[in-house]
């Protein structure tokens, strides 16, 4: 039996994940995320991605400390995202275009954020 064709293209999972304030591993919606995640799914209709490309909100994703996170699906790239002009540029480059933003791509060994990952 052969897999069946996707659903969606991409599917963009955005970590939301709220911790209490002062945990020691912080927080994606500590860290803007919520406003991020909506600021993206109204800009990918703006863009026409929907409804090819599906933007969720997800739990914890477990790289705190290098949130916000996002990972797209069914590649499995992880970002870092920081401000509406990461997201253009993610949306853009990786469910536009077809290409990736190394500058925000995390690597699955990464503890902690480059410079210029840094928000």
């Amino acid at each position: 039996m052969t897999d069946p064709k996707l659903y969606f293209e991409a599917h963009v999972f955005a970590c939301t994940n709220r911790r209490p304030d002062g945990h020691k591993r912080g927080s994606c919606a500590e860290r803007g995320s919520e406003k991020l995640r909506e600021y993206m799914k109204a800009r990918s209709k703006e863009l026409g991605l929907e409804p090819r490309i599906r933007i969720n909100s997800a739990g914890c994703l477990d790289r705190c400390e290098l949130g916000p996170t996002l990972v797209i699906y069914p590649e499995g790239v992880w970002y870092t995202i920081h401000s509406p002009a990461d997201i253009d540029e993610i949306l853009q480059t990786h469910l536009v275009e077809g290409r990736r933003v190394e500058r925000l791509m995390l690597q699955p060994d990464q503890k902690e954020l480059r410079s210029e990952q840094r928000g």
